[in-house]
């Protein structure tokens, strides 16, 4: 895997912030602001779940990748939105390399409580 292609986008994005709406499909996104951002997420996401459960029947991935590619291009919107890139989630699942999911999950559920 390699982390260019995700600091690559994420100088691409904050670029496309400056630019105009009417020119930049990202900048028309920052000038409608984080609802709209979310909106997309939201419906990319859907389109992901589905393109998986067509993946399973059929045994072709190919539209999951283009869909699962459109969700984190629009999660890296959001984080850009936020003055957040995509370092700050690969440092988190960096931190998550010495922690099972159970004592992860366990350690989120003790946060929540507090």
């Amino acid at each position: 895997m390699n982390d260019a292609v995700l600091r690559r986008l994420s100088e691409v994005l904050e670029a496309r912030k400056l630019a105009s709406a009417d020119e930049s499909y990202v900048a028309s996104l920052h000038s409608k602001g984080l609802n709209k951002i979310l909106e997309k997420v939201g419906e990319e996401s859907i389109e992901t779940i589905l393109a998986a459960r067509d993946a399973e029947q059929s045994g072709n991935n190919e539209k999951l990748i283009y869909e699962t590619a459109d969700l984190w291009f629009h999660s890296l919107v959001m984080l850009s939105h936020l003055g957040e890139d995509a370092s700050g989630v690969l440092a988190e699942l960096e931190r998550r390399f010495d922690l099972s999911g159970l004592e992860e999950k366990a350690q989120r559920t003790a946060n929540k409580e507090d």
